[in-house]
């Protein structure tokens, strides 16, 4: 199928995670990918749980990938109950159907039992792995005849496909063009368990033959099963879907990311405090580009633009001061009332800490224009802001004593400022500042001295949200007990 003529062509895509663990950003961008693709053509988004190899499935996984694909506003359209919201697929609740398939492949000589034992195949592998055409099984249960009736009572067995000894196996990928691989190098593998569970190879070609997927877009770790998977196909005798392998994501020292290179799953950047459109745009540019000049899009600009064939074969760089500057301008352009919902929502969740009881959303949503511009995720906010939510911070008597000043000066400083505050009638930031910064002025201390002392005297802060804006939110009582408070650890005997 040519993907640039593909709008209204039934296409059916599907996003299939396993349950290993948080979705990793790679994952994540492979979801967008299919999902913008799905999308674009108007096409179908299938999600699927690949759940078969249960020696890796991590209890609470399947929440986790529904929370993240929530999260980043990846729908679904449809599952195995009726009406929505959708369950996805789960491919566990499905072992009935791989059986019979690999069934028919025993039947009709494309696949057979095979009884070695585990011990058997490691010394297998142990004795031939300096060989470069090792497969890795040496077809010893091939030509069995599985109607004898010794062979067929034995009950421990794994089914294995029965590959092509000679050949080229050769595709289009729609990333990377022509593909071919030598059949000779695959080998025998294994795609029914003893357990009674399939491996991948078989669960999710059954799968999308039964869900009529029309293209598979994944990771490139998948390119060396493709002949694997098309003789699959043909054995069965189904037409493929098309397949684009993405390519990899890689850290910026060029190796494969990793925990070592900081965050790695989409829900550690949420607790991180990025927003999820600014990580939904910044994922969808590791592999594909527009023109290679814009980097910000709205979700209807990504569907609009987004082709398969503007996606590299080279491996995408992840670079995490791109995605800060991303995430601050998407926070800058959010209103106030939305920049309040996001703040709150993440604190009450990730920084209780911080506040006790929940923060006042009129107080949040005035707090909100001073602190925007100095933020680039949400984490940055809290360390600014927590002041005006506790008057219990504290600081060391030598940050409220300015550079130039000692405790003499300082405590002089705290008086005149107390005194002003008394007498100020409007109490808005305005009129603060046209007031302190003509009482800084007589002083005789330099101005900065000054705001200096009464920014830390009332936040604690050596850098704070901006000093006048900040005063009138906290109100004049609560200023005049900060500076009275600052007098008193001022004058306490070292």
């Amino acid at each position: 199928m040519n993907t640039s003529d593909t709008k209204n062509a039934g296409v059916r895509v599907r996003f299939a995670p396993s349950p290993t663990g948080d979705p990793h950003v790679g994952n994540v961008r492979t979801a967008i990918f299919t999902w913008l693709f799905a999308r674009h053509n108007s096409g179908n988004f299938i999600l699927r749980i690949e759940d078969t190899d249960q020696t890796r499935k991590i209890s609470g996984s399947v929440e986790r990938i529904l929370d993240t694909l929530s999260w980043m506003g990846l729908d679904w359209d449809e599952g195995p109950d009726l009406g929505g919201p959708f369950k996805p697929y789960t491919q566990s609740e499905r072992l009935n159907l791989y059986a019979c398939y690999a069934e028919k492949l025993i039947e009709t000589g494309y696949a057979y039992k095979c009884f070695c034992s585990t011990e058997r195949l490691q010394e297998l592998r142990n004795n031939n792995r300096k060989n470069p055409d090792f497969t890795g099984y040496d077809r010893k249960c091939r030509d069995l005849d599985n109607s004898n009736e010794k062979v067929s009572n034995q009950k421990d067995f794994v089914v294995r496909f029965a590959m092509p000894k000679e050949g080229i196996t050769d595709f289009n990928d729609l990333i990377r063009g022509e593909l071919s691989f030598d059949n000779r190098l695959q080998g025998d593998f294994v795609i029914l368990k003893s357990d009674g569970f399939p491996t991948y190879h078989l669960a999710h070609i059954v799968d999308d033959y039964k869900m009529e997927i029309s293209h598979v877009i994944r990771s490139e770790e998948w390119l060396s099963s493709v002949p694997k998977h098309i003789q699959i196909y043909r054995a069965f005798g189904w037409e493929m879907p098309d397949l684009a392998h993405l390519p990899t994501i890689n850290a910026p020292d060029k190796t494969k990311l990793s925990k070592r290179h900081g965050a790695t799953s989409a829900l550690e950047f949420r607790e991180l405090g990025y927003l999820p459109h600014s990580l939904f745009n910044f994922l969808s540019l590791l592999g594909w580009s527009l023109d290679g000049s814009t980097e910000l899009f709205s979700v209807n600009d990504l569907v609009e633009k987004f082709s398969l064939e503007r996606v590299s074969k080279s491996p995408a760089i992840f670079d995490i001061e791109k995605l800060n500057w991303m995430n601050g301008h998407y926070i800058r352009q959010l209103t106030d009332n939305e920049l309040t919902d996001h703040l709150i929502s993440y604190w009450d969740e990730h920084n209780p800490e911080f506040f006790s009881g929940k923060p006042d959303k009129q107080r949040v949503l005035k707090i909100v224009p001073l602190i925007r511009d100095r933020l680039k995720t949400l984490v940055d906010a809290a360390p600014l802001v927590t002041f005006f939510f506790k008057d219990d911070f504290s600081y060391e008597v030598s940050e409220l004593i300015q550079s130039g000043l000692n405790d003499s000066d300082t405590q002089n400083i705290l008086t005149l400022v107390l005194e002003k505050i008394n007498q100020v009638n409007s109490f808005d930031s305005e009129s603060l500042e046209i007031e302190l910064r003509a009482l800084a002025k007589s002083s005789g201390y330099k101005v900065g001295q000054v705001l200096g002392v009464i920014r830390v005297a009332t936040s604690g802060l050596k850098v704070s949200p901006p000093l006048f804006g900040s005063l009138e939110i906290l109100g004049k009582d609560r200023v005049i007990s900060d500076i009275q408070k600052a007098k008193r650890i001022l004058s306490k005997p070292n």
